[in-house]
């Protein structure tokens, strides 16, 4: 293992409680019932879109009133972006352990860029993490290797020289395809349709929280 790349939300980060604190305040200004937060966790990983659906589930999309209900929540979300959000328990130690053994670490994301940023800025990681790709640097995001393959490219390291860990079957996906070693964070995001059997996923380690994370990595039972 020459380094280790992370998916964002749910695996390095756990951003779940703004998320779960706007949207029920979007469901309280629209006197809509209210989600509770276990759903609202559930679907982080997927996005905006789907975190909007969860307060809107009868409009389409592409529909106008969507879109603006959508932005509306971007604007709420960016303004607001670190204030229940933290890094998972452990975490701090797992990435000062890494560094102290010059073992460089970053992000992959499908999460925009000005959001990442603005993220790590808050959480005073921005100089730590060594390379930070998002879905505007490639043409195609995960589950596609794209994104993983520029950065191992952008670190100098060979990608079967990388571990990534992710929370999503599209995260273990693009790792394999990109030819890395995966590991599966089952404390995060995980989508409920794909919980009951984790090892079809087919990442090369299963984590059920960041310690057990920092013990695989460091005594390199990935490898």
């Amino acid at each position: 293992m020459k380094a280790v790349l992370f998916d964002l939300d749910g695996t390095l980060i756990d951003t779940a409680a703004d998320f779960i604190r706007i949207i029920q305040q979007m469901c309280r200004d629209a006197e809509r019932p209210i989600v509770d937060a276990d759903t609202i966790r559930q679907q982080v990983s997927e996005g905006a879109r789907a975190m909007v659906k969860l307060v809107y589930p009868e409009l389409d999309t592409s529909d106008p009133i969507f879109l603006a209900h959508r932005q509306r929540f971007l604007d709420i979300y960016a303004s607001n972006i670190c204030v229940d959000t933290q890094l998972f328990d452990g975490m701090p130690a797992l990435l000062a352990d890494l560094e102290q053994r010059d073992i460089p670490w970053g992000i992959v994301t499908n999460k925009p860029r000005d959001l990442s940023v603005s993220l790590l800025s808050a959480l005073n990681l921005s100089q730590r993490c060594r390379v930070l790709v998002c879905p505007e640097d490639v043409s195609k995001t995960k589950p596609d290797p794209e994104p993983m393959l520029l950065a191992a490219s952008l670190l100098g390291i060979h990608a079967t020289d990388i571990i990534y860990v992710g929370d999503h079957p599209r995260d273990i996906d693009a790792g394999k395809a990109a030819g890395m070693p995966t590991v599966l964070a089952a404390y995060g995001y995980l989508p409920p349709d794909s919980r009951e059997d984790l090892s079809a996923w087919g990442a090369d380690v299963i984590v059920a929280d960041v310690a057990e994370l920092q013990h695989s990595l460091l005594n390199s039972t990935i490898l």
